[in-house]
């Protein structure tokens, strides 16, 4: 029996372009600020040249938008192929975890690699196999193979009102910071009570149980919450 097709299947990409419309995609995923080029650069590791010259390539390909010295945008078929891009970076890394024991601070760098290397078809099973989960370890939204995405009604900690939250959401940029985080208990779907925030010292009084911990404002920023009450997702 034959598989069915994948909505925004990305073969006919060279992985650099699949990288660079990931990472568009992923840098405004979470916070409203424009993507330039020098952002880019400094995430995907590369000269301000080179992510000039491929910007303008992924442009002239219809994949990207960008006007001098504007922001980068997506097209609509580069949004599509972005959303296949991160579908596979997140069912690699929950696969990582929950099928091979993987830690979820050891995932990120691993699954880089392998989504370039694996093939829709394992795509595909990867999803069956997991029962098609809606979330990666560290709380991002994988989106469905159709491009749909529910993605949690969630606020940055640092931001939240005092009070009563649930953990929804946490950054994997810093392997260090998931270690400790997990150390202390305040990992997905804890219960936290906000107690104070500090602007002054540029720290948050954060309540996990007995437990009561002094957050920084960078660990603070890596983290979101939803109500604890609620299950509510928007589209």
């Amino acid at each position: 029996m034959d598989e069915p097709a994948v909505v925004g299947a990305t073969p006919d990409l060279t992985p650099v372009a699949q990288d660079y419309l990931k990472v568009v995609w992923s840098a405004t995923e979470w916070a409203d600020r424009p993507v330039t080029t020098k952002m880019l650069a400094a995430r995907l590791g590369v000269a301000a040249s080179t992510v000039s010259e491929t910007v303008r390539r992924l442009a002239d390909g219809g994949l990207l938008t960008h006007e001098p010295y504007g922001a980068v945008g997506l097209t609509a078929e580069g949004r599509r192929h972005a959303l296949a891009m991160v579908r596979r970076h997140r069912l690699v890394e929950t696969f990582l975890v929950e099928v091979l024991g993987y830690g979820w601070d050891e995932v990120h760098d691993e699954a880089e690699v392998l989504e370039h290397a694996v093939s829709d078809l394992f795509v595909e099973r990867v999803a069956d196999r997991l029962g098609h989960p809606v979330r990666d370890p560290h709380g991002d939204p994988i989106p469905g193979a159709d491009g749909s995405l529910v993605v949690p009604d969630a606020t940055e900690m640092w931001q939240a009102a005092t009070g009563r939250w649930r953990v929804a959401r946490i950054s994997d940029a810093d392997p260090d910071l998931l270690r400790w985080l997990d150390g202390v208990g305040l990992v997905l779907d804890a219960d936290v009570e906000l107690v104070e925030r500090r602007d002054a010292v540029g720290t948050l009084v954060v309540r996990l149980g007995e437990r009561t911990l002094d957050l920084g404002e960078p660990a603070a920023r890596a983290i979101w919450l939803v109500a604890a009450a609620s299950e509510t997702s928007r589209p």
